[in-house]
Formats: C-alpha cells, structure tokens, sequence
C-alpha cells in the first residue's frame, strides 16, 4: 500500500521546540535533502512574492511623484518584506505547523485539537464515544484562561471559525487572481517595444497560458518543480543583477532609505495620498500566505533556506533597483519594471519574467488545492476528487473539479476586467485580510498552544494587527473599483461552506436524536420475521455510540441482517494524520456476528484503501481483536476459531456495503432559513461525489437505503 511505504521510508523526529506539541513524521528525503528541497521550493511556493515587482509601482496611482516619495514607498516596501516576510512568516507561522501541515485551517485545527473548540458534528459526538481517541487532544490539560474562555462561549468559538472559513474564502480567491495578475503583468511587456499589439491580444495569450498551466496540474507538484525550479532560479538571480546595475547607474544611495525616517517623512508629507498608496505598497508582499499553506509540499527548513538566502534578497535588490530607476525617470511608473530593463537584454528577460508569472501561478493554484482538501476532509465543503499525485508526499493533492473552476474564474477575470489597476486592487483586498486573519489565528496560537510570554504575545498582536489594519483600511477604498470581485468570490465560497456545514450538521442532529441503540437492535432481530441472511455486511454510519437509524428503515423494510454485520464509520479527525495502529478501532458490540468498526483518518491522510484489501484489513483487525480478548470477553479457543471461522465463511458468501441515501422533508412547520439553507445543501449533496467509493468498493456490491429525515 502507497501510504506503508511512505510510512516504511520516514522516521518519526520529535521536535523538541517550546511550540512543538507531538512528534512529526517527517521523510528521510527532507532531511537529507534540504538544500534540494529549497531549490525545488522556488519553482512552487514563492511565486507571489518573486513575481510581485511586475505589478506593485502600475498598481499604485501615483500623481507627479518625488525623489521623496519615492524613497518612502521603497522603506515601506522594505520594512513589510521584512517584518512580514522574515519574522511573522518565515519565522513565526511556520513554526505553527499542523504536524507539517500549514495554512487557515491548519491554524485552525491545531487550536481545536488543544482546546474543545471544534463544532463539527463529529467533535461534539467524540467526547461520549466509547472508541479510542488519544490522537484528538495534545494539550488538555492546564489549559490557558483564554482557553476555557474559548471551550464554554459558542459565540466565540462560532467567531473563530467565521474567521477560519473567511481566511480559506480569501486564500482561494487568492488563487484566482494570481495567476490573472502574474501572468497578465508579465505579457503587457510585448507591448514596450510593440506598440502596434493591442491590449486584446495580450488578453488572450494570457488566457491561453494560463489554460495551458492549468492542464499541467494533474502531472503534480514534485513533477511540475522540476520544470519550474530552473525558471525561478534564473529570474532570482536575473533581476537583482539588473536591480544592481539600474543602483549603479541611476542611483547610487538608494540604501538610505532603509531608514524609518524616511517611511516617517513620506507619511508625514502625503498624508491621505500616503495612506491610499499603501493599497498597492501590500502587493510587495503577495504569496506569504502561500509560503505558509504549501507548508504540505515541503518541509519548513528548505521554505526558510530558500526564502531567506533568494527570495528576500532577490526582491531587496529588485524594488532597489526599480526605485533607484524611477527617481531619475518619475513618470514611468506604470510600466516600472520593464522600463528599467536595459534595451539589450529585454528580451531574455521578458522570457523569464513571462515563465516565472506561470510558476508565480502555480504556488496558489497547488495552495488552494490543499485548502480545499482540508475543507472536504474536516466536512466543510462538498466532496470533491482528490488525487494525491504523490506516493510519499501527502500534501501534494490534485483536484480536477477545482482546476477546471479555478481555470474559468481566472481566464474570466483577465477577458472581463482585463485592466492590471483593478486586478491588483482585488488583489490587495484579498492579500490583506488574509494576513490579518494569520495574525489572529497565530495570536491564539502563542496564547493557548506555545504558552509565549504576555510581553512577547503583545508585542506580537500589536505590531502586525496594526500594520495589516493600516493596509486593510487602505484596501477597503478599492472596493468600487475592482476590489469588490474577492468579496464576492468568498461570499459565494462561504455561501457554499455554510450551506455545506449547516445540512451536515442538521443530518447529524436528526441522526444523534433518533438513533439506535443495541437494546432497540435486539429488539428489532428477535422479530420471528428477521432472518440473519448468509454473508458479511459493511453497514456504514456517521455515529459511534448508536446506530444510524437507516437500521431500523433498512431491517423493517427487508426483514434481514447479514450473519455477519459490520458496522462502520469514517472518522475525519482534526489532525494532519493518524498513527498506522490508530487506523481502524474496532470492538464487539454485544450481539452475535455483530460488531462496531471505525476508519479513522486526518486531513493529510490519503484514503487508499482499495475493495479486497479494505475488507482484508478489517478482518484481519477483528481477529487480532478477538484474539487478544478484546471488549474484556474471555473466549476459549474453539470460541474463538468458531468466530474466525464465522467471517471466512461470510466473507465467501458474498459481501455488502450498505450506506443511506438521505434527504431532508422539509414540512409546513419549518422556517424559512430551514427551507432555503436545506433546499440550498440537497442541490449542493445530490451534485457531489459520494464518500463510499473513496474506498474502491466495487458498484455491484453496493447498496443504498433511501430515507427522509424530518427537517
């Protein structure tokens, strides 16, 4: 199985950190290669932030600017790449992994398996579940004020998962606008020297590059970065020789910016002009968040290495560069980049500036792919196809669904608002609010998880809630013009998330209220019109202490249950994965043949169990179960073979997966929410894919028992 071997070629390393809570598993390959990684990692996660330089100074509406202003708008652009960049990013958030696992949710789920805040359906129901659970919890004890405060107020446990989703919301428009603004940026270049091509045929190509970058995706994304690796490392290294030569050349002291005075001084001269200009200064910024959220693709080591010894440098030099060309050309601000490329070399470098706006592409496209696996997993989203593209690699994930989405919504921002000036206003809505969201959620992090000091914690929240505040109430002024496309992209993703969550929750209500329990069940089989049929059934069922009460609809209906029943539930847990002994739980359950048996995977776990080897694990499970003794039963031997013997002789018989296929029945009584959030979520379940086949369950061994639930 992919997942042992991936397990076989790892060793466990515990992180011995303050912040470090559980060992990680982390492959050999990450640990021996790290300098290979880090080389691979800038033709994936850095894209943003290395593109960024072809669309900041066009973004910014700039009106007659000074020597003055110029060097203030480079000591801003300095001061966000190195607090935000290097010390919230690089230093801090990635050192609040999810057991290698990064980004909103991750954040998220790491603040839930400390603390009891999580509200999913299957949270609440865990705490009375007679199953195991040690892998849900790491820190319950001696928990924090903030803590408790947290585990008892369901206001604000619903607010940290408000801002949770709006965070996912905003990382996956994200992904729509930068490969748009990338990729759009870098093909205006063919107009410099051509004037004569006209801005719908630069349109076009972009769409049509990007179409072609989108169908690469399934190759995945250790094959696509050794494409793209290369690509990176030339524009890294091209741009700031050129950003050197532009210093030399037109302005040898441009380094006294690096002052704070000069920050100073341009605030305290532009005033209101200053502060609307910091809508396009955040963009030097863009794809920190995808630094964090591709976390999955590589290891923290060789994201920091590749950061902090090319990418900061690189963009340093770069802005440098630009800077020091526009104070002596102030007016060529819209077009700041490709002017400030010597003539004799406009052309390698329009080449690789085109190529390195595809990888800019592909480091939010991979993110927003992780996002919503993590979002399907937790049950936050409808299910989509996940295709995990590597064998040893779990956060490499592909969804075809989404590409294709993602494909249409970003070839229809260029053909519709193809202006670079309203995309990158969308842009720094979406780059902000992200960020302020990190902010918080890391806050959180330092308080209740790493136990920071309260001055360190302070100092933190103070300095980057401010300065993100300040960049999010410059943006928000964008909003009529391009800045309202994000909002209205993540208000149809939550659209979507809500509903999801609200029906899932609803069914899960319905389920716990009238479930069955195994005095009802013995009931129901000691009806002289039962009969126990020959075979082994997988009788699913979203609930651990109970049975789902499809059982009673199912043996009412057909007068039957298989000699041999297995009643089965797939457990998402909030954790990135779930040790190879923790898999599957099983026990009796106090009836003949009948037992209770539970998959238990994290949002980083691959469900590869596949037909005959799915049921051979379980199997196999049992009888180690009933072996050992399992439940505190004492069997003598021929009880126990006599039980073994049972399953060989049903599993011959025939196997059978049965799964419910529920509805709501919205009555006269319900209320008009219900109606629209119901009717909303039956469209959103009858559209996705079912969970049964995630486990390759054969069709002609599938049955599904159709019923109403009373909404």
């Amino acid at each position: 199985m992919e997942e042992e071997e991936a397990i076989n070629s790892a060793e466990v390393i515990v992180d011995s950190t303050p912040n470090s809570n559980a060992s990680r598993i982390i492959p050999k390959e990450k640990k021996r290669d790290t300098f290979i990684l880090a080389y691979k990692t800038l033709g994936v996660v850095f894209g943003g932030l290395v593109t960024s330089p072809l669309y900041v100074y066009p973004s910014m509406p700039l009106n007659s600017p000074s020597e003055e202003d110029y060097l203030g708008i480079y000591s801003i652009m300095f001061w966000t790449l190195t607090l935000i960049g290097v010390v919230k990013y690089c230093y801090l958030a990635l050192k609040a992994d999810d057991h290698g696992e990064g980004g909103t949710f991750a954040l998220y789920s790491l603040l839930c398996r400390n603390i009891n805040i999580g509200i999913l359906s299957s949270k609440r129901e865990e705490q009375n579940s007679s199953f195991p659970h040690s892998v849900l919890h790491e820190g319950n004890e001696n928990k924090s004020r903030l803590g408790i405060f947290f585990e008892r107020s369901i206001v604000a446990r619903r607010l940290i998962l408000f801002i949770a989703m709006l965070g996912t919301c905003m990382l996956i428009g994200d992904g729509i606008l930068t490969p748009a603004i990338s990729v759009l940026s870098a093909m205006e270049g063919v107009r410099a020297p051509i004037p004569s091509i006209s801005k719908s045929l630069v349109e076009a190509l972009s769409a049509a590059v990007l179409v072609v970058l989108f169908l690469l995706q399934k190759f995945g994304t250790s094959r696509v970065s050794f494409l793209f690796s290369p690509i990176m490392g030339m524009w890294t290294l091209c741009t700031p020789l050129v950003g050197i030569y532009s210093i030399i050349r037109h302005y040898p002291t441009i380094f006294k910016a690096l002052s704070p005075y000069y920050l100073y001084r341009f605030f305290s001269s532009s005033q209101k002009e200053g502060w609307v200009l910091l809508g396009g200064t955040i963009l030097c910024i863009t794809g920190s968040e995808a630094m964090f959220a591709d976390l999955g693709h590589f290891n923290q080591r060789s994201i920091q290495i590749a950061f902090l010894f090319a990418i900061y440098p690189s963009l340093i030099l770069t802005y440098a560069g630009q800077t020091a060309y526009l104070i002596k050309h102030p007016n060529d601000h819209n077009d700041g980049f490709y002017k400030f490329i010597p003539q004799t070399i406009y052309w390698p470098i329009f080449v690789i500036a085109t190529l390195a706006a595809i990888v800019a592409s592909q480091s939010l496209i991979s993110a927003t792919f992780s996002v919503i696996k993590q979002s399907v997993v937790l049950d936050y989203f409808p299910r989509v196809k996940v295709v995990h593209t590597s064998s040893n690699k779990e956060g490499e994930v592909y969804s075809p669904e989404v590409n294709y989405i993602l494909m249409i919504l970003c070839v229809a921002v260029i053909l519709i608002f193809g202006d670079g000036k309203d995309i990158g206003n969308a842009f720094g809505v979406v780059v902000s609010l992200v960020m302020l969201i990190t902010t918080i959620l890391l806050t959180l992090v330092m308080i209740i998880i790493w136990r920071s000091p309260p001055f360190l914690v302070a100092l933190y929240f103070i300095v980057f809630f401010t300065m993100e505040g300040i960049y999010v109430s410059a943006v928000l002024t964008k909003i009529p013009e391009g800045g309202w496309i994000p909002f209205a992209i993540s208000f149809i993703l939550a659209f979507i998330m809500f509903g999801w969550f609200y029906g899932r929750q609803r069914k899960m209500e319905y389920e716990l209220t009238h479930k069955i329990d195994l005095e009802r069940l013995e009931m129901l089989l000691s009806n002289p019109g039962v009969q126990r049929v020959p075979g082994l059934c997988f009788f699913y069922t979203k609930i651990q202490d109970g049975l789902t009460p499809i059982l009673g609809h199912y043996i009412k209906n057909m007068k039957s249950l298989h000699k041999v029943t297995i009643f089965t539930t797939l457990r998402y847990l909030l954790v990135p994965k779930v040790a190879p002994n923790e898999r599957i739980v099983v026990r009796k359950l106090g009836l003949k043949r009948v037992y209770g048996c539970v998959i238990q995977y994290g949002y980083a776990d691959s469900l590869n169990l596949e037909g005959d080897d799915f049921v051979g694990q379980v199997i196999d499970s049992l009888r180690m179960h009933i072996e050992k003794g399992g439940d505190c039963l004492r069997s003598d031997p021929e009880e126990i073979q006599e039980e073994i013997s049972a399953f060989e002789e049903a599993k011959v018989a025939g196997i059978v997966h049965v799964r419910g296929k529920t509805r709501f029945y919205i009555g006269k009584n319900c209320s008009w929410f219900d109606r629209i959030m119901l009717a909303f979520y039956e469209v959103l379940h009858s559209n996705c894919r079912p969970a049964l086949p995630a486990f390759g369950v054969p069709p002609p061994q599938r049955i599904e028992v159709g019923m109403f639930y009373e909404a």
